[in-house]
């Protein structure tokens, strides 16, 4: 069964949305395939204190303007980067040039640079500062605590800000889409591990890069619910995986094309990728075997 996906965004394009005292959200015009109406960049912060920054977003002079307007007469202290996907991280560089602010991410782009998929890599970006897992940025009047969650990319980051017991869940944790998991550096295997890593925890709401709040309100259940529909909804996928391959070895435009059949054929390189990362996982539990190793060329058998 499908997560509840939410296939709706009420916003305008260019405009500071308040979505909780503290939280405010400008949407860039960059939509896509893989960024849905395009990339959500949130500031934290109280009228007239020190604002941050979350996922500046692509190079887009007219969102570097709002964002500047959003942010006028204020002082911006923070700049926080989840993952350096091209429509998160390169804005950051004017946007630290205008305001002086330094960003904060888990590191540069990782290496080797692999595929590329969705808006591929932000190669130029360097953080001032290095994020390590369970860290505090304190700001004015609010403090969020950095969560690494390797699997759509092996630097991403969630921001956790305490006061409003809300996550900021980059592309780990998306409402109206699942998540593109590419090899080399996107790990399916690390991707488990990093939705298991927010069920215990309490948020009660997630602020995704891309797309609508994940809430009560939004989706009927918790965002830990959420969660748990994409764990089984990736499971489901390696279900259907196990089902092909019971009628013999299979390569993966094969597994793809009898398992994406209600999704449009300009979308099925993406879904070969994460196909691919599923058998990956398979393998390495395994589950699977792979002819002559477990990559894109390879034909895959039951074990």
């Amino acid at each position: 069964m499908s997560p509840p996906f939410i296939k709706t965004l009420d916003f305008s394009y260019g405009a500071a949305a308040r979505l909780s005292p503290l939280v405010r959200r400008v949407v860039a015009q960059n939509p896509s395939a893989f960024t849905f109406h395009g990339t959500g960049t949130y500031i934290i912060g109280r009228p007239g204190g020190g604002q941050a920054v979350i996922d500046p977003g692509p190079e887009d002079e007219a969102h570097l303007q709002a964002l500047l307007a959003a942010l006028e007469g204020q002082t911006i202290s923070h700049i926080l980067i989840t993952h350096t996907h091209r429509d998160h991280s390169p804005l950051a560089a004017e946007l630290q040039r205008r305001t002086g602010a330094p960003s904060y991410a888990f590191g540069p782009h990782p290496q080797p640079r692999g595929v590329a998929v969705e808006e591929g890599g932000d190669h130029e970006f360097q953080p001032d500062h290095l994020l390590a897992d369970g860290e505090w940025i304190q700001g004015d009047g609010w403090k969020v605590q950095a969560l690494h969650t390797p699997g759509h990319i092996s630097n991403h980051l969630c921001f956790s800000l305490a006061e409003e017991n809300a996550l900021f869940s980059g592309d780990h944790v998306m409402g109206w889409s699942t998540t593109i998991i590419s090899p080399p550096d996107g790990s399916m295997t690390e991707y488990y591990s990093s939705l298991e890593k927010l069920l215990p925890r309490n948020e009660a709401v997630y602020y995704p890069t891309h797309g609508a709040p994940i809430s009560e309100a939004t989706t009927g259940g918790s965002p830990q619910a959420f969660v748990r529909a994409l764990v089984a909804h990736r499971q489901g996928r390696e279900a259907q995986i196990m089902t092909a391959l019971e009628a013999g070895p299979q390569s993966i435009p094969a597994l793809v094309a009898r398992m994406y059949v209600d999704v449009p054929k300009h979308l099925h390189g993406a879904a070969a990728r994460s196909v691919l990362a599923h058998l990956i996982h398979m393998a390495g539990d395994g589950r699977v075997e792979a002819d002559p190793q477990p990559d894109e060329r390879a034909i895959y058998r039951r074990a």
